[in-house]
């Protein structure tokens, strides 16, 4: 009798510690897919911002950018001078063109009423209409537009990168189209060496605005 009722005992504890352990599991499992859930969400609003960020542009751009470029040589910076960006849609543009109006100084001074033309934004390609003729390719790529030129013997790269909704960043880099060395052109072991060449630089400039 003893034997029967320690028998009962024990079966009723196996299936409790049982029963314990399936609500556990089952906890676990309602855990695991909450914080699933959560992750995919987050996943989807950050792809959601880059898309955005992305295929907006130059929409979420749009606005009168003030602010200093400040230009530097080998010594330091050399000069600062006051800076407008101006990007508004042009309602009449049948190729929804965007002005693209660049102020140094003022108006008065200095002032190149470009703008900017889609070609094929689903590629990230763009056009900067000077107006006067010259037409440069231009790309957004990521956050940056870039555009890459050659003027007069100097190699010229412009970046645009819009880091938050009030800050713009724009930089120039430039110097001559003349490599300053060339280095490579070698046979190291089995390995064939190309020939490098390294391009100087005469000024970089940068300007913060904001709108």
């Amino acid at each position: 009798m003893e034997e029967l009722q320690k028998g009962k005992t024990e079966t009723g504890a196996t299936s409790l510690f049982l029963l314990q352990i399936h609500t556990d599991m089952r906890f676990l499992f309602l855990c695991l897919s909450v914080l699933y859930g959560q992750f995919l969400i987050a996943q989807k609003i950050e792809i959601a911002e880059v898309s955005t960020s992305e295929t907006e542009f130059p929409a979420t751009w749009e606005g009168d950018w003030k602010g200093t470029l400040d230009i530097y040589s080998g010594k330091g910076k050399i000069q600062s001078v006051s800076m407008q960006l101006e990007i508004h849609a042009i309602d009449t543009s049948k190729e929804k063109r965007y002005t693209f109006g660049m102020v140094y100084g003022s108006k008065e001074q200095d002032w190149r009423p470009y703008e900017l033309v889609p070609v094929a934004p689903e590629r990230g390609l763009w056009k900067v209409d000077e107006k006067n003729s010259i037409v440069m390719e231009s790309y957004f790529y990521g956050p940056k537009l870039l555009c890459w030129f050659v003027v007069e013997g100097n190699r010229i790269l412009c970046t645009y990168e819009k880091v938050d909704e009030r800050t713009l960043v724009f930089e120039v880099m430039s110097g001559p189209e003349k490599e300053v060395s060339t280095t490579g052109q070698s046979k190291q072991g089995e390995e064939v060496i190309p020939p490098v060449k390294t391009f100087p630089f005469s000024v970089f400039q940068r300007a913060i605005l904001s709108r």
